[in-house]
């Protein structure tokens, strides 16, 4: 490993290194967006899709392989292990590659294919683990990861606890956004995830000038906003524990902005400014608008773009994915459309908590005239709610058969698989073709479970529609909005 630069670059504006392209990323306005919203103030996007890697988080991962071998942590030939949602492994397989490490990733199954493949691409090995458990978990992505770093004597730089993390940003993003604007940056708005952006980008702008707004956008859901860390579909920002990062007293305000309104933001940005950015990037810019629409018009709201959109092609910006999540209408007349038409005596959405006796659940089933529940946690409110099963008339019958004391057994303990999903703005003919093989359907909308849609739900809804009862529409984006 050497630094040292060839003499015959001297004088020339080649890099050395790829290293070398590392931040100096540009700043561009959101012109089209600022039209559209009635935005008077200067509403600029700090975009990170130039560095090598396509993501803010080659900061991070060259100042911490820097760092750990100035402290001897990475040896010359060793091997670095990581819990990553993608970029941050992106980052460090490039520096690992400069320098002659290997490197090994741990991500959940939330992650898009498409960033399980690129790391794969520069040489890594993947390591995939589910997202439904607690962090504490032997199956968790941080227990993996924890106990390969020890099986393989390797160097885990632990994104979420190293210091140098915030450090990078420190050292680059903050003095970079305070040249570009001349001083004149109002407002910092960015995602919240490891917190080393916001945070170290935080620090330096507030020491220039302490007036200046460090404003978090976080997903509903994730503990910065409140939440209990789960559920939500958006990658790369939230959390369901405090990194070390985390520095609330800096913040000056956090913004809990919905999957829904990510995605849609994400996508309308592509459209509209010609700037494809992903999930995360609808998150913080979603916040930012509502920033820059209270501002000053001689404010000026920098919002932070962590990377592009090409690594969520299969879920942000695929037509099916976005319509099964109920984030898209398919049709007019589509499923949520026979939700609306259905007896409203009944609550759009029943549930029975995983803790609960079977015997409630139950009573649940027969005091409202339905024969399946999903099983959920983190409820009320049902927004914050993460299905883990559901639980059938049937199935309780032949499992009290067999043992009359299952009537007090928690329903964890019987319930059955989650019941397919299908999403609120998907056609009616779609459901009849699912519902020929299960009894029933989880309705979400949103990204979110709204109602449980059966058999005879749509049956009702059929003979209004042949009897020529008028019914109701949805009120959801079109497909490609």
């Amino acid at each position: 490993m050497t630094d040292e630069r060839h003499p015959a670059l001297e004088g020339t504006e080649i890099a050395d290194s790829i290293l070398d392209l590392i931040g100096e990323t540009p700043m561009v306005r959101m012109r089209r967006i600022s039209e559209e919203q009635g935005i008077e103030c200067s509403l600029v996007m700090k975009h990170e899709v130039t560095n090598p890697g396509g993501s803010s988080k080659d900061r991070p991962a060259l100042e911490m392989i820097l760092a750990a071998e100035a402290s001897g942590e990475l040896r010359p030939g060793g091997t670095i292990v990581e819990p990553t949602s993608g970029n941050t492994g992106v980052g460090l397989a490039i520096v690992a590659a400069q320098r002659g490490y290997s490197c090994v990733f741990v991500m959940t199954d939330k992650a898009g294919k498409e960033k399980v493949d690129l790391l794969r691409a520069y040489g890594a090995e993947v390591v995939v683990c589910p997202v439904a458990v607690a962090p504490e978990d032997p199956q968790s992505y941080y227990k993996v990861a924890e106990r390969l770093t020890a099986e393989r004597d390797a160097f885990r730089p632990n994104q979420y606890q190293n210091p140098h993390n915030a450090v990078a940003h420190v050292k680059t993003t903050g003095p970079e956004i305070w040249r570009q604007t001349a001083g004149r940056i109002t407002h910092f708005v960015a995602g919240a995830g490891t917190c080393g952006s916001i945070t170290g980008t935080g620090r330096y702008l507030k020491s220039q000038n302490p007036d200046i707004r460090i404003i978090a956008a976080d997903p509903e859901g994730s503990v910065f906003s409140g939440g209990s860390g789960r559920p939500y579909l958006v990658e790369g920002v939230g959390e369901d524990f405090f990194p070390a990062a985390y520095d609330g007293d800096l913040w000056d305000e956090v913004i809990a902005i919905s999957d829904e309104e990510s995605f849609l933001t994400a996508r309308h940005v592509s459209q509209t400014e010609g700037i494809l950015i992903g999930g995360s990037g609808g998150t913080a810019v979603a916040a930012a608008i509502r920033v820059a629409r209270e501002a000053d018009p001689d404010d000026m709201v920098v919002v932070f773009n962590p990377d592009s959109g090409r690594g969520y092609l299969s879920s942000v910006f695929n037509e099916e994915w976005m319509a099964n999540f109920g984030f898209l209408r398919r049709c007019d007349q589509c499923v949520g459309a026979v939700l609306d038409a259905r007896n409203a005596s009944i609550e759009n959405l029943l549930y029975v908590n995983p803790t609960q006796p079977v015997s409630e659940a139950i009573e649940i089933m027969r005091a409202n005239g339905v024969s399946q529940l999903p099983v959920c946690k983190n409820t009320p409110p049902f927004a914050n709610a993460e299905v883990s099963g559901s639980v059938d008339e049937l199935e309780l019958m032949e499992t009290i058969h067999r043992d009359p004391g299952a009537m007090s057994t928690e329903v964890e303990k019987v319930m059955g698989a989650k019941l397919p999903t299908i999403g609120v703005g998907q056609e009616v003919e779609l459901a009849v073709q699912m519902l020929e093989t299960t009894p029933a359907l989880l309705v979400l909308s949103g990204g979110r479970p709204l109602s449980v849609l059966t058999r005879t739900d749509l049956l009702s809804y059929f003979t209004s529609v042949a009897e020529g009862t008028e019914l109701p529409g949805t009120d959801l984006p079109t497909t490609g909005a």
